[in-house]
């Protein structure tokens, strides 16, 4: 506020005396020159007079010779003082419009608003720095939740795509540099109700920066930050940032689960993909020679993802590195027939278009698929300009490092226990397990979409399972799982993790107790975790489930039926 005002008192200074100056003189000169009154008598104007006629004479509201008829050396006055008035204000309104029209006075006003939008905002909400693929993924999930946002972005068009998205929450924008602390702190960093920073710029040294400032101004802010460096990565989480992602790490994992364990790897899809694949493409064969065209960032994370499972890797780059452990290169980008023959696409399982061009990704698929009609196809999209020939190139999978960051950090958000278990399938349990994992899920929603949504047993998250524990019932993940509508049914859901403490009890079996404190883990239909919610937080519901009473048990009735039980 202070630096508006400054520039606007700077600006207008010369406008503002002159015009004082003009006002002034012509002030001055009604009172110096003598008139005439209606008596003929001589009579000079007090100074009141003087600044009132002056004031209506210079705005053009009107005209009038007060208090008496002017004298020729008055009128002759009056003649000179309205040129310089109207001079002055048509120089002070063009050096007004002038300063609005100003791209820095306009971008402090625009700031001056956001930061009072902001802290006029009374609900949680979450700060996004970048507003790319990653960012308005997840400002459009998060208002579809009901969650509001704040974004900012560095680039201007972005901010306007913004306002004009039709968002159920509309959130403040701001066109400024997220790695600036005082934007971080005019965007709600340090606000009561701000939850949780997430840097999703396309710079690592900016979401760097945006992390760093967020852990020092408000150590417990959830920050969480994308990177497409080892560097930055290991710099971000040693000062604990709260999740890393990095896309093309995720993807290659995604990928070599592909490779070695389809069906770990399709529930993990199902898990955190909205659009996941469906269960008859575990039955294709992954295992065999795959072709990587490209050893950038993308390819070297897939070699290294890949070194560990049963198959036979060959790079096709034009500059291959001279030292990568691997035994098979070839020299050229892959858009060639005669560079995927040496490569031996003939009898490969699967090919990977990882290059930074788009184009050429699209030509080696195509080219590779000529080859090899059974080839598994993998192609890297760089520019989200491109998603309408990307969504029609008919490719196995679509590396998109925005919609990759996007999903794992909403899985983040929505269900904090989700990771958790990830971590706990793929490290304990092998594909076998997977596979009985994935025909249960499969039972449960068939073709529809698999939704995963977690509790804490706690009086905030679940306001009627506590006060059932407070009451001594025996509440048990199988009463969770009945039908608010009709209790002899089960809803189309079932539990994929239990936390107590320190503990994780991977599939909890639905006769286990429940206790205050306890976080828990659900899989299903996106219909049940809203009739869940109905459980968890409605005593009435929950006493009909418990009991098969569906009368009223509010706190007056339950206090009449305790006193009859007395009596």
């Amino acid at each position: 506020m202070n630096n508006l005002l400054y520039i606007l008192m700077r600006r207008l200074r010369k406008p503002l005396i002159t015009l004082i100056v003009v006002y002034s003189v012509s002030v001055l000169g009604f009172v110096l020159i003598p008139g005439v009154d209606d008596q003929g008598q001589p009579y000079r104007m007090n100074f009141f007079h003087a600044f009132y006629f002056v004031s209506f004479m210079g705005s053009t509201i009107g005209f009038g010779e007060i208090p008496y008829a002017f004298t020729d050396a008055q009128r002759l006055w009056t003649m000179f003082t309205i040129y310089a008035t109207v001079i002055s204000w048509l120089y002070g309104i063009g050096t007004t419009l002038a300063l609005f029209q100003d791209p820095v006075f306009g971008r402090m006003m625009r700031r001056r608003r956001f930061a009072a939008q902001v802290r006029q905002l009374h609900q949680p909400f979450y700060l996004i720095c970048g507003y790319g693929v990653t960012g308005s993924v997840v400002v459009r999930k998060l208002a579809g939740l009901g969650i509001q946002s704040v974004v900012i972005d560095i680039k201007e068009s972005r901010i306007e795509a913004l306002s004009m998205d039709d968002l159920p929450l509309p959130p403040p924008g701001l066109t400024a540099d997220a790695s600036l602390p005082d934007v971080l702190d005019d965007a709600g960093l340090q606000h009561k109700h701000c939850i949780g920073v997430l840097a999703l710029t396309n710079r690592d040294n900016v979401n760097l920066a945006i992390a760093i400032a967020s852990k020092l101004l408000v150590p417990q802010r959830m920050v969480i930050s994308r990177t497409e460096s080892d560097v930055t990565t290991a710099n971000l989480d040693s000062f604990g940032t709260d999740l890393v992602v990095d896309p093309f790490c995720a993807y290659a994992e995604y990928l070599s689960l592909a490779a070695h364990a389809p069906y770990m790897h399709l529930v993990y899809d199902w898990l955190l993909n909205p659009y996941h694949r469906p269960l008859s493409s575990a039955y294709r064969r992954t295992r065999g020679r795959w072709i990587i065209c490209g050893y950038g960032r993308f390819g070297k994370a897939l070699c290294s993802e890949f070194a560990g499972a049963d198959v036979e890797l060959v790079v096709v780059d034009p500059d291959p590195p001279a030292q990568n452990g691997l035994s098979a290169q070839v020299h050229g980008i892959g858009t060639e027939a005669h560079t995927l023959r040496e490569a031996g696409v003939e009898q490969a399982v699967g090919i990977v278009a990882g290059t930074g061009n788009d184009a050429d990704n699209l030509s080696i698929i195509m080219t590779a698929r000529e080859l090899n009609p059974k080839l598994l196809t993998v192609v890297r999209q760089n520019l989200r300009a491109n998603g309408l020939v990307f969504r029609n190139s008919r490719a196995d999978f679509i590396m998109e490092p925005g919609r990759i960051i996007a999903n794992r950090i909403l899985a983040q958000i929505k269900t904090p226990l989700l990771p958790a278990f990830i971590e706990q399938l793929v490290d304990r349990y092998d594909d076998v397990w997977a596979h009985t994992l994935l025909n249960r899920m499969s039972s449960v929603v068939g073709d529809q979409e698999l939704a995963s949504w977690a509790y804490v047993v706690s009086h905030d998250g679940t306001p009627a399972l506590c006060e059932a524990l407070a009451e001594a019932r025996k509440v048990t993940l199988a009463l969770m799982l009945k039908n608010p509508r009709d209790r002899t049914r089960n809803l189309r859901a079932f539990p994929l993790l239990l936390r107590r403490g320190d503990e994780m009890k991977v599939l909890p079996g639905e006769l286990h107790r429940l206790e205050e404190g306890d976080e828990i883990l659900f899989c299903g239909l996106e219909e049940a975790s809203r009739q869940m919610d109905w459980t968890v937080n409605n005593y009435n519901v929950l006493t009909y489930l418990l009991t098969g009473d569906d009368n009223s048990n509010n706190l007056l009735a339950r206090w009449l039926n305790r006193s009859n039980k007395e009596t």
